[in-house]
């Protein structure tokens, strides 16, 4: 009935995603949002919330909720981007530069995973495709 249904498959994807992506980073204490935000704020010290928003395909409000948590948790902190009040710089923490390596090596090791699964020519291309899809949605 749903084969092909764009809405209907990408979401039973992501659902079955999102739980390898919750084990992977559940032993650093960040649920899989909170994981990509702090990977990419450990890789681009510095960057604005807007910048991490647009990074991320997600809206500002959803930016500021999983900052708020990595900055309850100690992973990152904000700083004054000099620009004006309402504008901030994001920078990890010493705690999350301690955790940056096992971060990387879950992320990997789910990818790897994934990949053997469904074998990485497919993975690859899958990703290639559901990329150009959002961006010609955009």
């Amino acid at each position: 009935m749903f084969d092909h249904c764009l809405y209907f498959n990408t979401t039973a994807l992501a659902r079955l995603v999102e739980r390898e992506w919750t084990q992977a980073f559940k032993p650093f204490g960040v649920t899989p949002p909170q994981g990509f935000l702090l990977r990419l704020v450990l890789a681009r010290p510095g960057l604005s919330q807007a910048g991490l928003a647009s990074e991320l395909t997600i809206s500002r409000p959803t930016a500021t909720r999983l900052i708020d948590g990595l900055q309850a948790l100690g992973l990152v902190e904000r700083r004054d981007a000099g620009v004006d009040a309402r504008h901030w710089a994001l920078f990890p923490t010493r705690k999350a530069q301690a955790l940056q390596d096992g971060i990387n090596a879950a992320s990997g090791a789910v990818t790897k995973r994934i990949q053997q699964q469904v074998g990485k020519e497919n993975f690859l291309d899958t990703v290639g495709k559901v990329r150009a899809v959002c961006s010609a949605l955009k």
